[in-house]
């Protein structure tokens, strides 16, 4: 065990037998989120446990230490032609591993590729009592069963301070390709349907209105021939030089966030591909779609809750905020949509087993 998970696992016995709370930290990058904000308690900063424990290419498998920067994997990554392919979100520089993990967050091809949680192979953790603990493993086969390692994805730290991954990696594609056409969201949804069903490399996706226009982007990866006959079969008008563009979408600095009202929040929607274009609340304008139709973003107020909540559900989904409107927005209580009494009911259980005396990142749920 290296100084520095000792240490970290010294504080943590501490503050369980003191019965303290610990506020996780990673980069901070998501510290705009109602659930990456700063919790109450000691900060426990994860930086110092960096580096890159193994990576076999031949494998397709990278595992790091928590505190090991995002960018740095991608970098190393990329020397090797591989990639982290479900596009992690890098709302800001120095956005670590271990948050990563921990907010669950995909990027545009997310509809294609599978979500992050589909990469996690296996984590090293500690629980609420500085129990230093493994699962899973470096691959897939060792993932069966109860999938705990996955259970990680998006726990936003509540659950367990993460210390070392296990990802899964993937090839660049061979080739790319962006297309670009003019119609309304019904007709983009639709016709985003209509290609669903057929054997396109679809990777991605991205509707917005453009000064009153509705423009669809739409990202093929895949081999070089299948793009090509893509991009034949599919029409529209192709673009080049466009990657900044896609990671601007992931990263959320395209003008549409930028153009974000300042008593407005950013609201998440995410439906089924198949939910049909929304009934907004009166004075909200268009979303934002990705995912192939599965993933609204939606300017409103916080007080739009209830109305774009119901929406959600009647489609089959559920809405949370992403931004809150102001620093104080972190009251906005609906960040998971769960009316469910036995969902409620398995993440207390799950908390009660992870950290029983409730140490870890209090107040956020």
């Amino acid at each position: 065990m290296s100084d520095v998970l000792a240490q970290i696992q010294h504080r943590v016995r501490q503050a369980h037998a003191q019965q303290t709370p610990l506020s996780i930290r990673g980069g901070g990058t998501k510290a705009f989120h109602p659930l990456g904000a700063p919790a109450p308690g000691q900060t426990l900063e994860l930086r110092p446990l960096a580096g890159v424990i193994e990576h076999e290419p031949t494998e397709l498998v990278i595992t790091v230490r928590a505190g090991t920067r995002v960018d740095e994997v991608q970098a190393l990554l990329a020397r090797h032609g591989q990639c982290l392919a479900f596009e992690p979100p890098q709302f800001a520089p120095g956005g670590t591993v271990g948050g990563m993990v921990a907010s669950g967050l995909s990027g545009p091809a997310r509809a294609s590729v599978g979500a992050l949680r589909d990469f996690v192979l296996g984590v090293e953790l500690l629980n609420g009592q500085g129990e230093l603990l493994r699962f899973g493993g470096q691959v897939m086969k060792n993932v069966a069963g109860y999938d705990v390692s996955r259970l990680m994805a998006g726990s936003w730290g509540q659950l367990a301070v993460i210390t070392e991954v296990s990802l899964k990696v993937l090839p660049v594609a061979p080739a790319e390709a962006t297309l670009r056409f003019e119609l309304d969201q019904a007709q983009a949804l639709a016709q985003l349907h209509r290609w669903g069903g057929q054997p396109l490399p679809l990777n991605a996706s991205c509707w917005v209105q453009d000064e009153g226009r509705g423009v669809l982007y739409v990202r093929l990866r895949g081999a070089q021939a299948a793009v090509r006959s893509a991009c034949a079969q599919m029409g529209g008008e192709r673009l080049h030089e466009v990657q900044g563009d896609w990671d601007a979408c992931r990263d959320h600095s395209l003008p549409w966030f930028a153009a974000r009202a300042p008593q407005h929040a950013l609201w998440r929607l995410s439906l089924p591909q198949t939910a049909p274009v929304l009934a907004l609340p009166p004075g909200v304008d268009a979303p934002l779609v990705e995912w192939h139709g599965g993933l609204r973003w939606v300017q409103a107020a916080e007080s739009a809750g209830e109305a774009l909540r119901a929406a959600a559900r009647a489609a089959g989904g559920s809405a949370c905020v992403f931004r809150a409107a102001d620093a104080d927005g972190t009251r906005a209580r609906a960040v998971f949509d769960l009316e469910s009494p036995s969902l409620q009911a398995i993440h207390h259980r799950l908390k009660q087993a992870f950290d029983p005396a409730g140490i870890f990142n209090t107040g956020r749920a």
